[in-house]
């Protein structure tokens, strides 16, 4: 499959062996049934929040819960990405020479390529655009920065075009005071860490998620997603 192949080399290139990994949670049985887009309650092939016509109905807060499993989903691997992606630039850093250098960078590339693997089978094409997003809010970087950084230009331009036959934009950033989905994301986000769900990793770059909720509160005139 090749969008499988693409986002194990595309997403954790930066990644190193010796790092650990932050593995999806299992202990909730939804993250082993079949991608909700296919639940035929819900009735969309991809399930996208419009927040201008967001409703606290039974129908949006269910979208709101499906749009959270994919976060539960994918966040430990955008975790893992940044966590990774420091302890390869401290590895590089230790090598002196570029055939120590490009040598140990293919032991990394070949770990992770039968590691992520059998993981990243069960992504959707959804998935795959959040694990972008996310990406880009744990690292500061987009995935086709990352990719021009440690691969030639010309690598992350065949990338990112091949991305974009799966409506995967690896350019694209993360935007919570932009961006509906991300606020919706970072709401996620937020709760998760606070209930414990998901284990905090600081992003490079400040987030004020107060200032980002009143934003879009005020805009829509509506409460905070998913709340009753």
């Amino acid at each position: 499959m090749k969008v499988l192949r693409f986002l194990v080399i595309a997403l954790f290139m930066t990644a190193v062996a010796a790092a650990q990994e932050e593995k999806p949670d299992k202990r909730d049985d939804y993250l082993n049934e079949p991608d909700t887009i296919t639940l035929p309650t819900v009735g969309l092939e991809e399930v996208v929040i419009d927040m201008t016509k967001y409703k606290e109905d039974a129908e949006s807060r269910k979208q709101f819960a499906i749009l959270q499993r994919r976060v539960y989903k994918v966040y430990p691997y955008a975790k893992s990405t940044a966590a990774n992606l420091t302890a390869l630039n401290a590895g590089m850093a230790k090598l002196k020479s570029n055939r120590d250098k490009k040598k140990y960078f293919k032991i990394v590339e070949d770990y992770l390529d039968n590691q992520f693997k059998p993981q990243l089978k069960k992504l959707s094409r959804k998935d795959g655009q959040i694990l972008v997003k996310l990406i880009f809010r744990q690292t500061g970087s987009s995935t086709f920065d990352l990719i021009k950084e440690y691969k030639s230009g010309w690598k992350a331009f065949w990338s990112n075009s091949t991305a974009k036959l799966f409506d995967i934009n690896l350019k694209t950033k993360y935007e919570p005071m932009v961006v509906n989905e991300d606020y919706l994301i970072e709401t996620i986000l937020v709760r998760a860490f606070k209930s414990g769900r998901l284990s905090r990793q600081d992003a490079p770059f400040a987030i004020d998620y107060q200032k980002i909720s009143d934003y879009w509160v005020n805009k829509l005139g509506k409460k905070s997603p998913g709340q009753d």
